[in-house]
């Protein structure tokens, strides 16, 4: 019974963390006075990373680097098509009024980058450094359009998004950011940990564990950002959240884990994985240059591509 009830916890401690999160970012957007997707980008994508990294790292060191590579591949796509298809079931995202291209295309060229460095066979630190070489590039591009937004003075918007207090004090918006970024790797934790006892104790292996519940259980984080940013209102943090968290997996996670140490390509993943992933990353494209929104149609589309891919990956 404690699994179970573990599980609920942190199910519930991750919503909590998503919630905080979102109202932190959309409030710190409002004092810096720069948009809310590049908050979203840096520190709302740093922060539902968290698991992710911890992961990865700690996979490495366990002598089992496979799984620092599976957890990121496995996330990224489940960022995708399980984390913006099931808050789209809840409400349409209205990410028509987003201007993401940017980063989208930066997404897609380190999804490029990190295939091409795949096919080397291993990811070592030479590979690290230029996937953290890319990290600081988008980074620094995300620095210079947040002054260039200060300095224009552009009000793009003419009401306040929902969730935003233009009087709420600095020491509030920091708690909420603070719990968020806390929050979300506990809650993942504990449901990723107590949900692996109980599939143990119906006799469920660890290689399936590891393909369905590592690979969801991180992006979790994600998903419950994304559904609290979507009931909100804000398709803007919804989307930024995914592209900047699907960059950080790709530039940062492993590009800090393979400073831990070298990790090693399973031919599968050049065959099948890698390639999902990337064709993931590109359903966006509608939604990032024609403008359409994710609406309910898209969200069952998303989630029973994702489910497919489960039952692939699982045969």
């Amino acid at each position: 019974m404690m699994p179970w009830l573990l599980s609920g916890l942190g199910l519930v401690i991750l919503l909590l963390g998503g919630d905080a999160l979102v109202k932190g970012a959309v409030n710190l957007s409002l004092r810096l006075g720069v948009p809310a997707l590049i908050v979203s980008l840096t520190i709302v994508a740093f922060g539902t990373s968290a698991p992710e990294l911890l992961i990865s790292v700690k996979a490495i060191l366990d002598g089992v680097p496979g799984l620092a590579l599976g957890n990121v591949v496995g996330s990224n796509t489940a960022n995708i098509l399980l984390v913006l298809g099931i808050p789209a079931l809840l409400a349409t995202m209205h990410t028509s009024e987003c201007n993401t291209r940017k980063t989208f295309n930066f997404m897609i060229a380190a999804s490029v980058l990190f295939i091409a460095l795949a096919f080397r066979g291993v990811i070592d630190w030479i590979a690290g450094l230029v996937l953290l070489g890319g990290l600081a590039y988008v980074l620094g591009d995300a620095f210079r359009d947040a002054r260039a937004h200060r300095k224009a003075c552009e009000v793009t918007d003419t009401e306040e998004p929902e969730g935003a207090d233009p009087d709420m004090p600095t020491w509030q918006i920091a708690t909420f950011l603070v719990l968020g970024l806390i929050g979300l790797p506990v809650g993942a934790g504990l449901l990723v940990d107590n949900a692996t006892i109980i599939a143990q104790a119906y006799g469920v292996s660890d290689t399936v564990i590891g393909l369905t519940l590592v690979a969801i259980g991180t992006s979790l984080p994600e998903l419950a950002t994304t559904v609290m940013a979507a009931l909100r209102r804000q398709a803007d943090v919804a989307l930024g959240n995914v592209i900047g968290s699907n960059l950080f997996n790709l530039l940062a996670i492993i590009g800090i884990a393979s400073l831990v140490g070298p990790i090693r390509v399973d031919p599968e993943f050049l065959r099948f994985d890698l390639w999902v992933m990337l064709g993931a990353s590109l359903m966006l494209f509608p939604f990032v240059y024609l403008k359409m929104d994710i609406t309910r149609f898209w969200g069952i589309v998303l989630s029973v591509l994702y489910v497919s891919y489960l039952v692939v990956v699982l045969i």
